[in-house]
């Protein structure tokens, strides 16, 4: 039984060079052969000491290897050629005969010199040993039984000697390999040792009865040797099966991140006896690819499996399973592939993951000297992999159910919880000095898609938007989307000037017309901002407070930073928010009347309705803010009833007093994508017993001009319930007259900017004439508002203005003020021909 290698030490070792141990043992064998084995009285023949020597080598080789760890031990049958060399030849030529077997045996199996010279010191101390306690204990006749319990006692004690020296050799270079490698080196020589002794005596009793025994004895000596044989098969294949259960012990054990993936590879770098185990992951989710490195050594990483194209790679996506290689089958590219990673033989196989792509397995390298990579432990593989495989698809279903907990499922960008957490460590990296910059921004026009067009078409503009966020962002940034039309960007090491320019360099590079849905939209952003340490230390202070800027920044347009005057006015806005349903309940949102007039002849042809807010506390809101908080919490559409209901109760007062007055109406971008737009205008004109003449519906130029508004069909189902539409604050917008070719548009109302500078600019004059004389050749009226001198007005009606409103006629009146506005100032016409009610006009 000879000693191959050891592993890690439990102590420190004695003895560091290699060759320490085969020359102290050679020390010891010389002197203490040359004193023992002269002396004894055989002189063997040239054929009987040729013959041991067969016997001794055909032992050596048919020897079963037990590897513990980093040890490899042979059990052999040597005992049977032991005994039978002793009695046959005698020490000296047992000696002889058994050290020169045991030199052509590991020169064969190519071992290290040292270790040669070790185990045939070793062979010969035995030898030595053997003949020793023969000497001092009786030997007579081979068919004595005290002979028989001579030679057993002899050669046992040349095992135990044999054996302490392989453990002593270990211990001393090694440290101590605790007690399983005893137990591994000394079981053999208690259940083997005797067994083989006695059949080597009872062969020399067959063979002193009669040399024909060898008849006998060779075909059972083959039988056994194949029986020998077959049991080392069955050995190895159950420690394989042992292995492989083990295995899958272990795997079920192992924790779901990198520490359990090292644990794996560990594993299985141990229950082979390998060098070295690696295992390649493609890239999973926001995981970049991993090599995860099991080594003696404790290397992390060696060159050959992390390679995409390395030919070991190649060669198992293309086996479909585990593959052998072995230095001395392959060819010059394997050969390659070996010696690039310094290694001679390797077990590989592909992995199944979660991410589609294949992983890569490979084991290096027995630790034994003798013990090979073989056929079993290539099944043993196939077997473990079902198990590595169930591990890392296990692995990365909780991977996965961890990054959909923190990741946007649409866009795939980190979610609210995600960008929290990545704030608090950014900020907790360095509290002292720690600075970043939050943008939120919201997409303008996500709720219109949304209603018109659908989740699809909203969907799919989430995604250009978050594109656009991607491409445009600093490369440090972090992107994420909060919920809805929402996202952020966070922007580590940034001040407070410095996120506010990225903020509106972002917005500008977002701002761009996409293809969604087949129509040609706009990406809008309005963006708060907010920066660390300046407006908060934590995440949720900082998100807040980008919140309530993001909400300036809605009011008034653009990127608005946070400040504290803000949150009152946040506090304002969420107040009235919720009070705005009570308020027109209430009476407190109720309504003002403009006039608007015949520039020709003054007739009084229609009144304007705008909407007010007294509030209780507040006092007046300006429309401005209410109709946008309106339009944002979706309740757009209720405050458009209120109005429409108060405007046409008015216009029904003046029908039951025989006047012809038309109402006009402001109609938000909102309202024109609600899709009961239109049963509602026409089940409040039934309401009201008015006809649909008489009301007009103001529409502003960018909602007219909206890809999603001019492909739907709602502007002409509205003129088709007979009401005049409208285009308020025309020349402020990207339309142009001949879009509105195309549009069931009656009449356009010339924004006030240009009508308020007429008097002393000929450009703004210029641009009045210009639209007057553009649309009346399209065929529509013309209302200027914002007339408030005489002078104004008479370049109006040279122009052939239609329609004037302004301070100069009336300023915006409620219902009480406006009858004594109309007794005051307006007289009564007589039904024109083929009309049905009077009419009012302004007395000059």
């Amino acid at each position: 039984m000879a000693e191959q290698d050891a592993r890690a030490p439990h102590r420190r070792p004695v003895l560091t060079s290699t060759w320490a141990p085969g020359s102290l043992a050679v020390a010891a064998a010389v002197p203490l052969s040359l004193l023992v084995l002269p002396g004894g009285p055989q002189t063997p023949t040239a054929a009987g000491v040729l013959a041991m020597f067969l016997a001794f080598v055909a032992a050596e080789y048919i020897a079963l290897h037990f590897e513990i760890r980093r040890h490899s031990f042979d059990c052999s049958a040597g005992e049977v050629a032991f005994v039978i060399a002793l009695v046959e030849i005698g020490g000296v030529w047992t000696a002889v005969a058994r050290a020169a077997a045991v030199t052509v045996v590991l020169v064969v199996q190519q071992l290290p010199a040292a270790k040669i010279l070790f185990n045939v010191a070793v062979a010969a101390i035995e030898v030595c040993v053997a003949v020793a306690v023969l000497r001092v204990l009786p030997v007579g006749d081979i068919a004595e039984p005290a002979t028989w319990l001579s030679y057993l006692l002899a050669i046992a004690a040349a095992d135990v000697v044999g054996a302490l020296l392989v453990m002593g050799a270990i211990t001393a270079t090694h440290g101590n390999p605790g007690r399983s490698v005893w137990t591994g080196v000394f079981a053999p020589v208690v259940l083997v040792g005797p067994v083989a002794v006695l059949a080597g005596l009872s062969i020399l009793l067959l063979v002193d009865a009669t040399a024909w025994s060898w008849l006998l004895i060779a075909p059972l000596a083959a039988a056994l040797v194949l029986v020998y044989r077959r049991f080392a098969t069955v050995t190895r294949e159950g420690q394989s099966l042992e292995r492989v259960y083990g295995f899958a012990r272990q795997v079920e054990q192992v924790a779901a991140d990198e520490a359990g993936t090292m644990q794996i590879v560990r594993s299985l770098r141990e229950l082979l006896n390998a060098e070295r185990v690696a295992l390649w992951l493609p890239p999973y989710l926001d995981e970049p690819p991993r090599l995860v490195v099991a080594t003696e050594s404790g290397e992390a990483w060696y060159d050959g499996p992390g390679d995409p194209d390395d030919v070991f790679r190649r060669a198992v996506l293309a086996a479909d399973g585990p593959i052998l290689v072995s230095a001395g089958r392959v060819d010059e590219q394997e050969a390659a592939g070996l010696a690039r990673r310094g290694v001679s033989e390797l077990l590989a196989a592909p992995l199944t993951t979660a991410a589609g792509e294949p992983g890569y397995l490979e084991i290096c390298d027995r630790s034994s000297d003798v013990v090979s990579f073989a056929d079993s432990d290539r099944a043993a593989m196939d077997s473990m992999l079902t198990h590595v495989n169930a591990a890392i698809r296990h692995q990365q279903l909780l991977t996965q159910i961890r990054y959909d907990a923190d990741h946007d499922r649409l866009t795939g960008l980190p979610n609210r919880q995600r960008l929290a957490a990545e704030i608090d460590d950014l900020l907790a990296a360095d509290p002292a000095g720690g600075r970043a910059g939050l943008i939120l921004a919201a997409l303008g026009n996500y709720t219109e898609v949304t209603d018109t067009l659908g989740h699809a078409a909203s969907d799919e503009l989430l995604l250009v938007t978050a594109g656009l966020l991607r491409e445009h962002a600093p490369p440090q940034a972090l992107v994420a989307r909060m919920e809805s039309e929402r996202f952020a960007v966070l922007l580590p090491g940034l001040s407070l000037a410095a996120t506010e320019r990225a903020a509106r360099r972002l917005r500008e590079a977002a701002a761009t017309r996409v293809r969604v849905a087949g129509l040609d939209l706009e990406v809008t952003l309005t963006i708060g901002v907010a920066s660390a340490p300046v407006h908060g230390t934590d995440s949720g202070t900082l998100m807040q407070r980008a919140d309530v800027a993001l909400l300036a920044a809605t009011d008034s347009g653009g990127v608005a930073s946070y400040h504290p005057v803000l949150d009152q006015q946040s506090l304002r806005r969420l107040q009235l928010g919720t009070e705005i349903e009570q308020a027109m309940a209430d009476g407190q949102i109720s309504v003002v009347f403009q006039p608007i007039i015949d520039a020709q002849t003054s007739d009084i042809v229609s009144v304007e309705t705008l909407v007010r807010w007294a509030h209780p506390r507040y006092g007046s809101i300006p429309p401005d803010d209410f109709i946008h908080l309106a339009e944002q919490i979706g309740r757009i559409g209720a405050v458009t009833d209120h109005v429409l209901d108060l405007a046409l109760a008015r216009c029904r007062r003046w029908l039951d007093q025989d006047i012809a007055l038309s109402v006009a109406v402001n109609l938000s971008v909102h309202c024109l994508t609600e899709p009961d737009l239109v049963a509602r205008v026409r089940g409040a004109l039934q309401r009201h017993g008015v006809p649909g003449e008489l009301l007009t519906l103001e529409l502003t130029e960018g909602s007219v001009v909206d890809d999603s508004v001019r492909d739907s069909t709602v502007l002409a189902d509205l003129h088709d319930l007979g009401l005049r539409l409208s285009m308020d604050d025309f020349g402020t917008g990207y339309s142009s007259l001949s879009q509105l070719r195309q549009l069931p548009i009656d009449e356009v109302k010339i924004d006030k900017s240009f009508i308020l500078g007429m008097s002393t600019s000929q450009g703004e004059a210029f641009i009045a004439r210009s639209i007057i004389e553009l649309a009346h050749n399209l065929g529509l009226r013309v209302v200027a508002e914002g007339v408030e001198d005489e002078m104004t007005r008479n370049l109006l009606t040279e122009m052939g203005c239609d329609k004037l409103q302004g301070f100069l006629v009336s300023r915006p009146l409620p219902d009480d003020r406006l009858e004594n506005w109309l007794l005051a100032r307006t007289g009564v016409r007589s039904a024109a021909p083929g009309a049905a009610h009077r009419r009012l006009f302004v007395r000059g």
